[in-house]
């Protein structure tokens, strides 16, 4: 089993059970879709054996093993609403296909949940992809469609699918929090954000019970100051605020050079972190960073310019810089409950591939004492 029991130290195994374009571009070549969804839909026939070929080839046993032998002790696993096949609601994305997306999916998250137990690692699972999608980027399924607050199925049903993972997993030694919803976007209500939240805290507590399993609640793009009193005891326990955390989508952030990147992450996102504790009285993980400095790798929607802060670095520098902004993160996060580097791999983007990044030195390679 690995050290360092009581900090999570992990990774995302991001486009894997979710697909995102930007990370495996080679399963949407010659495609007009933009998400799992539209890819699945495109696909038709063609799409089952061409997702079951990427589920069992993307992440394998021995990328468990590699992660594991880094020192890391836990990986964060997206999964979308279609997860345990054709029970969800209809949305009019799919057009003619009622049930577009391809089945099998809870076989191989019951695969990956053996292969962490197998080392010692400690899995969150998270609802990532909503039905209706909660944020309208491609990682929620569907790109510019957010309408999963607007229709009360859609909410019924990711309660639903949450309560089904708690109930299959309850036993799972590698279970460590099942996440109530990534990223919902910041014009979903506060409101209905906290209401779903408390509700999901219900759903999962029926299976799983506190002193094994944590809750898992992002804060959806707003201030955390407005979950004052959220989750909190003595009715509520193990419950964890989560923030992801990157400078490549803001304007201001992509204007920085690398000494801004640095400092706003040493500064603001530290005292952030320590007010989140005080103010909030729950446990907080980052649950999403990277090394990504230019928003021209990762968007699907974005017009330029596409500067960043590695513009007129010769290869040493850009190294050099890269570092800097790794160790200033993890300074940073090591101060949490816990962080999860996004992602384990991609096809593309070395600065959100965890593996490629520690073989390039730009990450430690190894995470423990």
């Amino acid at each position: 089993m690995n050290e360092n029991k009581g900090r999570l130290r992990g990774v995302n195994l991001g486009g894997w059970l979710v697909l995102e374009k930007w990370m495996v571009p080679s399963i949407f070549d010659g495609l007009a879709a933009t998400d799992e969804t539209t890819w699945c839909v495109e696909m038709g026939s063609g799409a089952a054996p061409r997702l079951r070929a990427h589920w069992d080839g993307f992440i394998t046993r021995e990328d468990f093993r590699w992660i594991a032998e880094r020192g890391l002790n836990a990986v964060r696993i997206p999964f979308g609403h279609w997860i345990f096949g054709t029970d969800y609601p209809y949305h009019r994305s799919y057009g003619d296909n009622r049930h577009p997306f391809v089945s099998g999916g809870i076989a191989v998250l019951d695969r990956a949940m053996k292969w962490a137990y197998e080392f010692g690692l400690r899995v969150v699972l998270d609802l990532h992809a909503a039905p209706g999608c909660q944020n309208g980027f491609d990682n929620g399924g569907i790109k510019d469609v957010c309408e999963w607050h607007t229709r009360p199925e859609y909410r019924e049903h990711s309660l639903d699918v949450l309560e089904r993972i708690a109930q299959r997993y309850r036993d799972h030694p590698a279970l460590h929090a099942i996440e109530a919803l990534n990223e919902p976007r910041w014009d979903v209500p506060t409101d209905y954000l906290k209401a779903y939240y408390i509700d999901a805290y219900e759903r999962v507590r029926r299976h799983c019970a506190a002193e094994r399993v944590a809750l898992m609640f992002h804060d959806g793009f707003r201030s955390f100051r407005e979950y004052q009193c959220l989750l909190k005891g003595p009715e509520f326990a193990n419950v964890i605020f989560d923030v992801h955390r990157y400078q490549c989508f803001g304007r201001e952030d992509i204007d920085m050079d690398i000494y801004g990147h640095m400092r706003k992450t040493i500064d603001d996102w530290r005292q952030e972190g320590d007010a989140i504790e005080a103010e909030l009285g729950l446990r907080s993980v980052c649950g999403e960073w990277s090394l990504g400095m230019d928003l021209q790798e990762v968007s699907l929607w974005a017009e330029g310019p596409f500067n960043s802060a590695l513009d007129g670095l010769d290869a040493f520098q850009r190294a050099v810089a890269f570092r800097g902004y790794a160790a200033a993160q993890l300074a940073t996060f090591e101060n949490l409950a816990g962080w999860f580097f996004w992602s384990y791999r991609t096809e593309t983007t070395p600065a959100w591939c965890l593996r490629e990044a520690v073989e390039r030195g730009w990450l430690p390679s190894h995470f423990g004492s």
